[in-house]
């Protein structure tokens, strides 16, 4: 198992990515196991709010997994990505999510970040984005990261790829984040905000998450369904790919 969930009496689940010896990267099992967390929880009235974090607080993940390999359609205007499906909203569940970061959070882990409702960092949390560095647009991403922060914000995460680190405290300014917890104190501020959601009626919750997520869905929509286009054209192969990231060098600045 790579996904670790429990139900509090108060109505609280917490889902743990639970690969910590990998940063807790997403590879295809995870993915299926999220899947189906999202699913579950759908039809389950227990279940009233959900708090996601990463295992090991050495990061909350570091998005999709290197080793997956996902065979790809020849065309330009078609691609298989596996994160599409990972996230509550894509699994049509309007339950609350607020997600507890703590160390590293980048790349692919915007795609569940970017479907969560709000997000509540400990200090040590750090936002970046490394596609550019290794040859890779930064599609879904950038859209996901541009529905909770300004735009400039974003183009620099984006841009700058893994020279340069979003510090909690940045983050918290931008509006990425929500709330800085002390080092170590995010799940449980977290599960703190979530227990108080949980405790109000269902269904005017829901309808409010729901209502929210209509504001933005339109530009949303339309900015994903360009996606797909731009990584095929913009990529470079993955041998290229791969030489640039044995080839990384360390260090980076954190503003």
């Amino acid at each position: 198992m790579t996904v670790r969930t429990r139900v509090a009496e108060d109505g609280v689940a917490v889902v743990t990515l639970d690969r910590p010896e990998r940063h807790n990267a997403i590879d295809l099992e995870t993915v299926s196991e999220l899947t189906a967390v999202w699913r579950r929880f759908r039809q389950d009235d227990a279940v009233r709010a959900v708090v996601l974090t990463g295992a090991g607080g050495r990061a909350f993940s570091t998005g999709i997994d290197r080793s997956v390999e996902v065979a790809q359609p020849p065309s330009p205007y078609a691609m298989d990505d596996p994160l599409r499906t990972v996230g509550p909203k894509a699994n049509d569940l309007w339950k609350p999510v607020v997600a507890a970061v703590a160390g590293m959070a980048c790349g692919g882990a915007f795609y569940l970040l970017g479907e969560a409702e709000f997000i509540v960092a400990d200090e040590t949390a750090a936002f970046f984005d490394p596609h550019t560095s290794y040859g890779m647009v930064s599609a879904y991403e950038a859209v996901y990261m541009a529905q909770r922060m300004p735009m400039g914000e974003v183009a620099r995460m984006a841009l700058m790829g893994t020279a340069e680190r979003l510090s909690a405290r940045r983050a918290y300014e931008t509006g990425l984040v929500s709330e800085v917890a002390p080092a170590g104190e995010a799940l449980t501020e977290a599960i703190r905000a979530a227990s108080v959601i949980a405790s109000y009626p269902t269904e005017a919750v829901q309808g409010t998450v729901r209502a929210l997520w209509a504001a933005k869905e339109a530009a949303l929509a339309q900015a994903l369904a360009q996606a797909p286009q731009l990584i095929a054209l913009g990529n470079l192969p993955p041998g290229r790919q791969a030489a640039l990231f044995a080839a990384r060098t360390p260090g980076f600045r954190t503003r």
